[in-house]
């Protein structure tokens, strides 16, 4: 436990640190920026809180590749991970520790949209239920996001390509549902139900299901037990 607490304090420490963090960060809460104005126009506040979560969770399909990519990617480029891996420490313990750094880093910059709600809130009386179900679903689908990037990272001692191999996971279970209506029977039901973006978009209509939620945490484990075995395999080469 204190090699898992060491690791996190260490890689969260470097992302604060780092000026690349706050470009990104700032592009990410820039770009939901922009959209939020043009949803904030209509006629119901609650439209503009489900826009802003629709746009602020595409945008996290591209920001949770390039929050991780670093993270693994780099040990393996300059060599640091095997002598991290030989070190009286667990790769679980390396894994946790850096996932755990990166959602902290994606709530941080998460938590500062809530400025446009907050908008919403002085100009308006929109109904909290869907407010606060949308900001559920946007960190449930973040986290999950940031399990799919460290895969990636775990791959490639290549940056860019850790970050284009998340990002291609995360686009195929984004849009995989429109696929789903291209395919009939019990194939179609299964490629609509691995829909990240089905799932999400129930949250930002205020309903919170426990099936998605266990849809989203089964994902963040999946993910992050094959970075786990990606590492221990590292060990035998």
């Amino acid at each position: 436990m204190n090699n898992l607490l060491a690791i996190t304090a260490k890689e969260t420490r470097a992302y604060f640190a780092m000026p690349s963090a706050y470009v990104v960060g700032a592009m990410f809460l820039a770009l939901t920026g922009v959209f939020f104005v043009f949803d904030i126009s209509s006629p119901f506040a609650e439209a503009g809180v489900r826009g802003l979560v629709d746009w602020a969770s595409f945008f996290t399909i591209f920001l949770a590749p390039l929050l991780t990519m670093r993270l693994l990617a780099e040990e393996q480029k300059l060599g640091t991970l095997e002598l991290l891996l030989t070190s009286p420490v667990r790769e679980w313990e390396v894994v946790l520790g850096k996932y755990i750094a990166s959602l902290a880093m994606l709530l941080a910059i998460q938590f500062v949209t809530l400025y446009y709600v907050l908008m919403i809130y002085v100009f308006g009386d929109p109904d909290s239920g869907p407010v606060l179900s949308s900001y559920l679903g946007l960190i449930l689908h973040g986290a999950a996001a940031l399990a799919i990037g460290l895969l990636g990272s775990s791959l490639s001692g290549n940056q860019i390509v850790a970050a284009v191999v998340g990002t291609a996971v995360l686009l195929f279970f984004t849009f995989i549902d429109r696929v789903s209506s291209l395919v009939e029977g019990a194939p179609g039901g299964f490629l609509n139900a691995i829909s990240m973006d089905g799932r999400l978009s129930d949250f930002t209509r205020g309903v919170i299901d426990t099936s998605h939620i266990i849809y989203f945490l089964s994902l963040i484990a999946i993910f992050v037990f094959l970075t786990i075995r990606s590492l221990e395999t590292r060990r035998w080469r």
